[in-house]
């Protein structure tokens, strides 16, 4: 029998998705008990579950975020690879053209083990490969039932109170209760009921409109294809639009198109393609007409960014906030599941400093650990998405100018510059921080500028150029 000088704690987390999930992975090895509930029941293969809409559109789980999972659960990405999922080294197997032209894609030596990639796979792959591993944990189980409201009061959170059916309501006791109940999450107003200040929300909405399509890939292509990204460009004072093309598992290209306010995409199939060619540039409309569509076209508008402040406030202990619930970001640039590995990682990593989640301070030394990739990934969303025309929110100050002027010139320079080019795709995928963008090498880069001649197209090998012009892959690629 344990004595309670063992007791390591009981952690309840509200949320089964994929920020609740990691948060499981980072607290389980130092609990007595990890209870994740989730008001949907979760499929024990790769499929569909209900509250997660957004698993219809590309997701871009990038390496930092990728290596942030595989640290917390290993054989993760093997389970992904095993399963369908590409590894898609960068940046010499993405096409993306920029506000300033065409990257390169580079084949420097010092890229030869591809440390910096993107895993392409659909969002119910990914979230259930970190499923299977997680449960392969005796200390974590799911509980299928829905979140009422919290226990305790302004200076403890104690549990929650959970409803499996009609009138069928239980008092979940905990040590730690974890809010990872995402975009949907009513905490904040369950914390105000008991007393707790109001949370500082900094709110950022350019009205992103996402439309989305499965297509199947051209024969050949399925198992070598790159990302293709064509991206907005804030500067312009008309909508911003962007798309993408990210293979996934099943010989599919995962297809996003997006707008902003003023700009946005429609349901109907029939202008799905037609809305590509409206891009910037042609190139994902050439491979739209190249390939067959294999589902009906998905719409979402939910995609307003926002910070919470949880640290500004004198918050209960026994509380935290991950993934969503805390820190929402603009799906544009890929970072959410990213932002919440690294999240999980930094709280795994208190967790193991403090000796557990029972110890005193604990979710005030979390919050803020988690708080930091956030605060990292909304800056670089933020420091783009103020300059949309109709963007609702914070407006842009001298200083945000400065830096979206420095940020335009590392992406021109970036064209013809392996350095600055590395450094903005270490800063992309999250495996270095902003800072990265003003080492001494970078800044002298970025004052000389372009060396080089922008390309004049898309670098495409002779087989994507063939596929784009309705010319199938022969045998032997």
């Amino acid at each position: 029998m344990t004595s309670h000088s063992d007791h390591r704690g009981r952690v309840l987390i509200l949320g089964g998705g994929l920020a609740g999930t990691l948060a499981a992975a980072a607290v389980a090895p130092y609990c007595d008990e990890v209870v994740i509930v989730e008001r949907h029941a979760l499929p024990d293969t790769p499929t569909p579950r209900r509250g997660l809409p957004q698993a219809r559109h590309a997701h871009m789980l990038w390496s930092g975020g990728a290596d942030a999972i595989e640290d917390l659960l290993p054989g993760t990405i093997r389970l992904w690879l095993d399963s369908g999922a590409h590894r898609i080294p960068l940046p010499r197997a993405m096409v993306s053209f920029s506000p300033c032209g065409w990257y390169r894609r580079w084949h420097e030596p010092e890229y030869a083990v591809d440390s910096l990639y993107l895993i392409g796979a659909g969002r119910d792959l990914i979230d259930w490969g970190v499923r299977t591993r997680l449960l392969a944990d005796s200390r974590v189980r799911i509980l299928t039932a829905e979140p009422l409201r919290l226990l305790g009061d302004r200076t403890r959170i104690t549990g929650a109170v959970v409803q499996h059916g009609p009138g069928q309501e239980e008092h979940l006791h905990a040590d730690v209760v974890v809010d990872a109940m995402g975009r949907a999450s009513r905490t904040t107003t369950w914390l105000s009921d008991i007393g707790v200040p109001a949370i500082p929300e900094t709110i950022l909405d350019a009205g992103v409109t996402y439309a989305s399509r499965l297509y199947k890939a051209p024969a050949g292509t399925a198992d070598d294809w790159p990302a293709i990204t064509i991206q907005p460009d804030a500067r312009m004072p008309v909508p911003g639009t962007a798309g993408s093309i990210i293979p996934i598992e099943g010989g599919l290209w995962q297809v996003s198109l997006c707008g902003t306010r003023g700009g946005e995409p429609t349901s109907d199939p029939e202008r799905f393609e037609e809305y590509a060619r409206t891009l910037r540039h042609g190139l994902l409309a050439d491979f739209l007409a190249a390939s067959e569509p294999t589902s009906p076209v998905s719409l979402t508008r939910n995609t307003t960014s926002y910070h919470r402040h949880y640290s500004k406030v004198r918050m209960p202990a026994g509380f935290l906030a991950v993934g969503d619930a805390a820190t929402a970001l603009n799906p544009l640039y890929g970072h959410g599941m990213s932002v919440a590995a690294l999240g999980a990682r930094a709280l795994r990593d208190v967790a193991s400093r403090a000796g557990g989640p029972t110890a005193r301070g604990f979710t005030r030394r979390a919050q803020r650990e988690i708080g930091r990739p956030a605060a990292a990934a909304w800056l670089l969303a933020a420091g783009q998405d103020m300059f949309f025309p109709g963007t609702r929110g914070k407006k842009p100050t001298a200083a945000d100018r400065v830096t979206s002027a420095y940020t335009h010139r590392l992406i021109r320079t970036a064209a013809s510059s392996f350095t600055v080019a590395e450094a903005l795709t270490q800063v992309m995928t999250l495996q270095a921080g902003a800072a990265a963008l003003a080492h001494p090498r970078v800044l002298v880069e970025a004052i000389r500028g372009p060396r080089l001649p922008a390309l004049p197209g898309p670098p495409l090998t002779a087989v994507e150029d063939g596929v784009r012009q309705g010319r199938a892959p022969s045998p032997s690629g």
